[in-house]
């Protein structure tokens, strides 16, 4: 079975690529936990944060945005001494903040999704595999937004490679299975 070329031979990766890489994601709670992890990969590769999942979910409260909201620095130490996950206390610290300005975003627009989802009129956006970029004008508008706010580890790359997994990016190259 052909997928696209960024997918490993590790069983995670094609996991994750086969059912869930942009496939259209409109819950919040999904749309957080992609976001958390998205903005944690900044810098690493996604394979390691597939690998690390489970301990983030754990380490995290199951991705609840209202508790991390609300963590403490008790909770930072605690989150800094988890090897399981990566430890890195600007990226914690920015959860927090970023936990909390996703919370003004869904009280603002009644949800995260319709923020998201409004900036392409809730239509997925299909990329052709010779537009290999790691941003777009899109990435680079919601990530300007997003760090008005105040939100960090925000950047276009980062937010680019987040439509991608929540699936207003279809991105999937022409030879593999996936491409529409």
């Amino acid at each position: 079975m052909d997928r696209c070329s960024w997918v490993s031979d590790d069983p995670l990766y094609q996991e994750y690529h086969d059912y869930e890489w942009g496939k259209p994601v409109y819950d919040d709670q999904k749309l957080y936990e992609m976001f958390l992890l998205e903005t944690f990969q900044a810098g690493l590769s996604w394979i390691t944060i597939l690998h690390k999942r489970e301990a983030f979910k754990e380490a995290f409260d199951d991705f609840d945005v209202f508790k991390v909201a609300y963590y403490d620095e008790k909770k930072v130490n605690e989150l800094m001494n988890n090897s399981r996950i990566i430890r890195n206390s600007r990226k914690i610290k920015a959860a927090i903040k970023n936990a909390q300005i996703f919370i003004e975003i869904q009280k603002e627009f009644g949800s995260f999704s319709n923020y998201l989802w409004s900036y392409t009129n809730h239509k997925i956006i299909y990329l052709e595999d010779e537009e290999l970029a790691t941003t777009s004008p899109l990435s680079d508008k919601i990530s300007k937004d997003l760090k008005k706010r105040g939100m960090s580890f925000v950047g276009s790359i980062t937010i680019y490679s987040y439509l991608e997994a929540i699936g207003i990016y279809n991105h999937h190259q022409r030879n593999c299975f996936l491409h529409p």
